[in-house]
């Protein structure tokens, strides 16, 4: 318990200090603060209306997958594979959506934990999937969309392989930790 109380007290101070640590930084360079924030405003401002096609594309393909029944289906057939690893069927759904749509994700761990409570296995077990990995379809189709790169080449298998490393070693950990093994 008395780690948990020093991990809280030293989170506490990191946000204001690394901003701390920007803006002394950026002063001892001789930055022109206040102008390079509005520039950079202005450029995410100019990115956000690019990304809007892609993003929208994004969201109806999400809809129309959540919708159709496929992904209780999917889950369906990957649940005895899921059962051989120590994952839970029920977190299998986030972690399906977890590539396509972090908000899609966190909803449907958001409905795990009403069910199971954030505190229990299913709902650890999705929590430490959720930051261990990334929105991957999502960052192809809005940033390289945006930017106009049409051959990803590599970037799908590798963001994949990442997320199917980062789902394993979630549920390796949090059943060590917390639960069966």
């Amino acid at each position: 318990m008395n780690f948990i109380k020093t991990i809280n007290y030293i989170s506490s101070f990191s946000i204001p200090l690394i901003f701390l640590f920007i803006i002394s930084y950026g002063l001892i360079k001789g930055v022109k603060l206040y102008e390079t924030f509005t520039e950079g405003a202005k450029d995410g401002f100019t990115t956000a209306i690019r990304v809007i096609p892609f993003l929208t594309g994004m969201l109806v393909a999400i809809g129309i997958f959540r919708a159709s029944g496929a992904m209780d289906y999917l889950t369906l057939i990957l649940s005895p594979i899921t059962d051989l690893v120590g994952m839970p069927s029920e977190v299998l759904p986030m972690a399906l959506m977890r590539p396509l749509s972090g908000g899609g994700a966190n909803g449907i761990m958001n409905s795990l934990f009403k069910k199971y409570g954030p505190d229990s296995l299913i709902g650890t077990m999705a929590s430490i999937m959720s930051g261990s990995t990334d929105t991957t379809f999502y960052i192809l189709a809005v940033y390289f969309g945006s930017i106009n790169i049409r051959k990803t080449r590599h970037a799908l298998p590798v963001g994949l392989t990442a997320d199917v490393a980062g789902l394993l070693a979630a549920t390796i950990i949090t059943n060590i930790i917390f639960g069966v093994l």
